[in-house]
Parts: structure tokens; C-alpha cells; sequence
């Protein structure tokens, strides 16, 4: 089983090393030769703008889109869920659009808004979050289980096989989510 890391900019290799710690091969997206052979996705965090301009420059927007569209098993942490978002509510630029979704940009201010705390995740139960000029999640629609709230705002959602974080589970010491995630892949993979 392969899991794609975006890595075109961002926070990829903390998520590349747990993967690679839970067993698996990574395999690092940055053309759409890449995208061949991978069982599942993970979108980094860092700068979405920035992500979102690479991956048209790179010729790899459309492909990619195109394998997220199909229901390949996705974990999105904060830029990556505004690249999957559907709408962005201080932002006019439109990714992926594959998470029935609106999130807001830079939500909890810039860097220094930054912030950790521990709270209730669904099917996780207490769980580290790392927030670094995090988005938070203002609305969700049909079919979205929202999977965890900081102070009544939406941090972490899950649409089909879609997984969107506002927080960053690679820096919190905690495997979970992508242990989890690992097997969403494995279960999609086995259904095909």
C-alpha cells in the first residue's frame, strides 16, 4: 500500500515519517506521474494559496482532483482541508471542492493566534491539537460527520472518505488519526 504526500509546500514530512513509522511507503506528489500507483492521499498544511497556485503550475491540480473526486481515502489538515473545502468564507479562490464544507481562512489570527490544546475527537476521545494559523470549519452540509469542536467551532469533519483537520495531528505525538486513516485505505483498497 502507497500513501501520496502532497510536497510541493508545506508541513509534508512529519506526516511522510508517521506513515513510514506505521509500516507503509510514502511516495512524495509532485508530478502527475506520482499519482499512478497510490492508495490514498494526505494534504499537508502550510500555505494553501500558495499549495493551490503549485499545483496548476505543476500540472498536477486536475489529476489530483480528479483521484479525490473518485473516492480515494483523503487527510486533509489545515491547508489541505481549505484545498478540499467546497467554500471559503474570506477567500475567493475555489480548490478541490470535494468536502461539502465552508471554512475561514487564518481563523484564529496569524502566527501568534497559534495554539495547542486537548480535546474530545469522535471515535478518538481525548486527543492533542496542534493549531497553527489554523481555518475552523463555519458551516457543514448533508452527509459531513463533524468529528470534534474547539470552543463551538469545527476543527475536524469526515465526509465519505474524505478526513479534514483545522489542527495538525503530525505534530501532537498522537497516531491515531493516521492509523485510522491507514485503515480507510486499506478498506477502500480492498473494495475495489
Amino acid at each position: 500500500m502507497k500513501i501520496g504526500v502532497l510536497a510541493v509546500q508545506g508541513a509534508f514530512i512529519e506526516h511522510e515519517r508517521i506513515i513510514q513509522e506505521l509500516g507503509y511507503e510514502c511516495i512524495e506528489l509532485r508530478s502527475k506521474s506520482d499519482l499512478q500507483e497510490i492508495d490514498g492521499i494526505i494534504l499537508p498544511g502550510g500555505e494553501s494559496t500558495v499549495q493551490g497556485k503549485l499545483l496548476r503550475e505543476l500540472d498536477l491540480f486536475d489529476s489530483l482532483k480528479e483521484k479525490i473526486a473518485s473516492g480515494i481515502p483523503v487527510l486533509a489538515t489545515c491547508a489541505g482541508l481549505i484545498l478540499l473545502s467546497e467554500e471559503i468564507e474570506n477567500d475567493d479562490n475555489r480548490y478541490f471542492g470535494t468536502l461539502p464544507v465552508t471554512v475561514r481562512r487564518n481563523a484564529y489570527g496569524r502566527q501568534l493566534g497559534s495554539f495547542e490544546t486537548t480535546q474530545h475527537l469522535e471515535g478518538f476521545g481525548s486527543f492533542p491539537m496542534t493549531f497553527i494559523r489554523a481555518p475552523y470549519i463555519v458551516s457543514v452540509r448533508d452527509g459531513v460527520n463533524v468529528l470534534g469542536t474547539v470552543d463551538d467551532k469545527i476543527v475536524a469533519v469526515q465526509y465519505q472518505n474524505q478526513i479534514g483537520l483545522a489542527f495538525h495531528p503530525e505534530l501532537g505525538g498522537d497516531d491515531r488519526i493516521h492509523r485510522y486513516f491507514v485503515e480507510l485505505v486499506e478498506e477502500w483498497k480492498a473494495s475495489k
